[in-house]
Parts: C-alpha cells; sequence; structure tokens
C-alpha cells in the first residue's frame, strides 16, 4: 500500500502586501481590491489544480482558503507537488514583487494526527524563518511597489475586479500558475455553494450605474447623518489554539469547513440585506477574519448582526469542543479621515485598532475610540437612539451632544472654547420645549443623563460607554444641512 503524505501551503506576507496597494486616482479603490481577491481565491484555486494536474482526486482536498491549504496525497506524488509550487511562487513572488511568500510543507501520514500537526508546524517555522534559504542575489533588492499601470496592477484592477465582477467562473493554467483567471483556464471551477463550487464571498454595492460598483464617495454619501465611509474588520479570537486542539484529522477539517462556510456564506448573506446591499462592500473573507468597506452607519449595525450569527453559531455548532477558544470574534471599525482618503490606510488602521481591541480583551468591539465588550452595545444603541430623539423631535440644538462629550476628560478642547457647566446645559434644554410634550420630554432628559452618569461608591461618574453612544448619536444628526460646531 502506498504511504500517504500531508502537504500544508501557507502564503506570507498578506498584510503588508495589502497595505501597499496604490492607484492612479484617490478614488478608485480596485488595487486593494483586486489584491484582496487574488489572496482569498489563490489559496482555493491552488490546491484544487494541484489535484486535477496531478489527476487525483478531489476528495483529496482537506481544507483551503484563508491563506492557507491542506492536501492528502500519495509519496509518488510529492515531487510533481513540489514542482508545481514551486513555479507558482515564482509568479506569485513576481506579481506581488517579493512582499507575498507561498511556503509548504509535507510529511508522512503516520502517528496521531497532533503528532503529525506538530512535525508539519516545526517545517514551517523552518521555512518561515529562514526566508533567504536557497534565493539568488535578487532576494536583497529594496522593495519598490509596483507603480499604477503596472502589469500586476492592471491583472489585479481588471481581471480580479472588473472581469470577476462580472463572471462566475475562476481557473488556472500553466502557463500562468500563479494567477486565478477570470472565465477562462485549462481547469475552471464555479464560484458559489454548490459541491464543485468554489465559496467566495464577493458582495459589491451598486453604484448609480449598476452595472458598477459604487466608490467610496457613493457609499460615504448613502450613510445617515454624517456623510463618511470606513472599513469594518473582525478576526475570531484564539482561532489558532482551536485548530490545535483538534484531537483528528477529521476534527480538523471540520473546523475549517464550519468557519469558512460562515465568512463566505453567512457574511454574503448578510451583506446582501436591504439595509445593507446598497451601503458596504466585501473586500475578503478568509477562514476567520473578514473586511468590509462601506457607509459608516451601516457598518456599525452590519458589526452587530455578523456577531450575533457568530454566537449562534458558537452554541449551534462548537458546543461540543471544550474552551472558549474560537467560540468568540472580536472587531474594529476605522473612519476615514477624508472622503478622498486612501482605502489602503483606513483597512491599516482598521488592523491597527482591531488589535488593539484582541490585545486588551477579547469579544470585544472597537468602536468610535472605545473598546467595548459585545454586551453592552444593545444599551449604546438605545442611548444613541434617545440622544438622536432629544435632537430630531424635540427640537434640541446638535452642539448639546458636542456640549456634553467636553465633560469627558479625553475630549480635545480648544482654549478659546470655554468649558460648560453642567448646570448651563441643564438650563438651556429646560427652556427648550413648553406645553403638552414638557413631561415626555424631562423624562426623556432625565432618562439620558441618569444613562450617562453611572454610580459608584455614592458619586456620579461619566460612563465610558456613553462617549460612544454620544460620537454615534453626533455623526447620525451631523448632516451637510445641519452640521455640527466642531467643538471636540
Amino acid at each position: 500500500m502506498s504511504v500517504q503524505i500531508f502537504l500544508l501551503g501557507k502564503i506570507l506576507g498578506i498584510e503588508e502586501f495589502l497595505f501597499t496597494a496604490t492607484a492612479a486616482r484617490t478614488d478608485d479603490e480596485r488595487p486593494l481590491a483586486g489584491r484582496s481577491h487574488w489572496v482569498t481565491l489563490l489559496s482555493e484555486v491552488l490546491p484544487r489544480a494541484l489535484l486535477a494536474e496531478l489527476r487525483l482526486a478531489k476528495v483529496l482536498l482537506g481544507a483551503s482558503g484563508g491563506g492557507q491549504f491542506l492536501l492528502l496525497l500519495p509519496e509518488e506524488s510529492r515531487g510533481a507537488a513540489n514542482d508545481f509550487l514551486r513555479n507558482a511562487a515564482a509568479e506569485i513572488d513576481c506579481l506581488s514583487q517579493g512582499a507575498l511568500r507561498l511556503i509548504w510543507a509535507s510529511t508522512e501520514n503516520l502517528g496521531e494526527w497532533p503528532i503529525v500537526r506538530r512535525r508539519l508546524s516545526e517545517e514551517m517555522e523552518r521555512l518561515r524563518h529562514a526566508p533567504a534559504a536557497g534565493v539568488d542575489g535578487g532576494f536583497w533588492a529594496a522593495f519598490d511597489p509596483a507603480p499604477p499601470g503596472s502589469e500586476g496592477e492592471i491583472y489585479f484592477a481588471e481581471d480580479l475586479v472588473v472581469r470577476l465582477h462580472e463572471n462566475n467562473l475562476v481557473g488556472w493554467s500553466p502557463e500562468h500558475p500563479g494567477r486565478v483567471l477570470v472565465g477562462e483556464g485549462k481547469h475552471t471551477w464555479p464560484l458559489g455553494s454548490s459541491v464543485d463550487a468554489i465559496p467566495f464571498a464577493g458582495h459589491a454595492a451598486p453604484g448609480d450605474d449598476p452595472a458598477h460598483p459604487a466608490d467610496r464617495h457613493t457609499l460615504a454619501l448613502r450613510a445617515e447623518g454624517k456623510p463618511a465611509w470606513g472599513v469594518l474588520r473582525g478576526d475570531v479570537d484564539n482561532f489558532g489554539i482551536r485548530l490545535r486542539r483538534a484531537e483528528s484529522i477529521e476534527d480538523h477539517i471540520q473546523l475549517s469547513v464550519i468557519y469558512k462556510q460562515f465568512f463566505a456564506g453567512e457574511l454574503e448573506v448578510a451583506c446582501s440585506m436591504p439595509e445593507f446591499w446598497r451601503k458596504v462592500t466585501l473586500l475578503y473573507s478568509g477562514g476567520d477574519d473578514f473586511a468590509v468597506y462601506g457607509a459608516w452607519d451601516a457598518l456599525i449595525v452590519l458589526a452587530t448582526g455578523i456577531q450575533r450569527m457568530f454566537h449562534r453559531l458558537s452554541e449551534e455548532s462548537l458546543r461540543d469542543y471544550p474552551g472558549p477558544e474560537g467560540k468568540t470574534i472580536s472587531m474594529a471599525l476605522a473612519l476615514a479621515p477624508e472622503l478622498d482618503a486612501p482605502l489602503a490606510e483606513v483597512y491599516q488602521e482598521a488592523g491597527r485598532r482591531l488589535e488593539i481591541a484582541k490585545s486588551s480583551e477579547k469579544d470585544c468591539f472597537h468602536l468610535l475610540g472605545r473598546t467595548l465588550p459585545w454586551r453592552q452595545m444593545n444599551y449604546i444603541s438605545e442611548l444613541r437612539d434617545d440622544l438622536v430623539r432629544m435632537v430630531r423631535e424635540f427640537g434640541c440644538p446638535a452642539s448639546f451632544l458636542s456640549d456634553v462629550a467636553m465633560f469627558y476628560k479625553d475630549t480635545p478642547r480648544s482654549r478659546d472654547i470655554p468649558f460648560e457647566r453642567p448646570w448651563r446645559i441643564h438650563r438651556r434644554l429646560n427652556r427648550l420645549v413648553e406645553g403638552p410634550r414638557e413631561r415626555e420630554f424631562q423624562k426623556l432628559r432625565q432618562q439620558v443623563f441618569q444613562e450617562l452618569a453611572g454610580k459608584s461608591g455614592g458619586q456620579r461618574k461619566l460612563r465610558p460607554t456613553g462617549r460612544a453612544a454620544l460620537e454615534w448619536a453626533r455623526l447620525t444628526v451631523d448632516t451637510p444641512q445641519n452640521p455640527i460646531a466642531n467643538k471636540v
């Protein structure tokens, strides 16, 4: 009987590769979107193409997606597989200008899965920390990002954005071993949810011309309140630990499939809902993470919806796995400082904030400068609704939200702007509403200020979560027709 081997492949340098996306126009999202689609599809197409080239059964594909893949091969195919991956790695290195590295390791299917996994991990670590092993002198050349208009950037922007938007078929050919071809190739696979299809979440908000996706400016103008856009990123907490605790290859594959189907399936469905489909565009969905950009207000609501769906997934599909690892998700939202801010920079900032959130605590959301547990989002949403109601329904000036925000110590304030005393704010609000609704307004006002200031040791203290609700409300009522004075 032939000896079988496990082959584990991984793409390194994805984050740095995405950060360097450049565009000839500031309103062009295609370079980053194309790079994201390429990286997402590479780890799906390459293992399938390898099996097809070696004329091996499709069932030998163990796990794929999220920048890595796992295959089961006969020992006789080791040399051919190495040649295939070397050719693919060379073109990947060329297209990414050295930013991406495809590494792989193989070992015999001997012993328990934890032992096999350890052998694979040790070999991958050796390759990861020895990038210069077996390379030529060109490895030491300085990295120079490809200028807009180069062959690689045209491939990312045109083939993997424009053509992929119009096709549901991807392929691979030996002439371009490191590329994902769109609508053609020696071997092809559909994109979708069928058995033989590659799962791919590629929702793009339609533009004013439905034939083309909406750009960032259009998405910002579709936001309620302030016209602004942002990037939402999410990542499963301790996903690697959960995979390492798998006792068998069957558990490893099952876990990988559960997470991939969630991010490729549920995320696509969520973004296609009526309240989101015109406001958000998916950048990528990996094996344990995702990125979306769009109108700021839709991203906040989308984040809470994804968290609820993931919590339900954990309760239904992961309840038999002990420990909290891999059962919670953290997210971060970064708003663009300007409408024409580069998408890659805002994407990078969202990643930085996600790292802050995950390093402070798990199962949380970094929102508008605060890292908040998910359990507090309902309270924040209700408080925001009350604050907006005070402005829109009872006629409070929008600037009163800025006045209240000034009581937080971390609020930057110009020396020319006087510090508002609390009683002055109350006095102004008391004079706003008279008549039959005065009692209703006073009840709402009292409720809002009680929610903003909790009691601790017999003293009133401002709740940190109130700051997030205030900023959310300010963005909601800050419209071009009714701008809030920039007091904070």
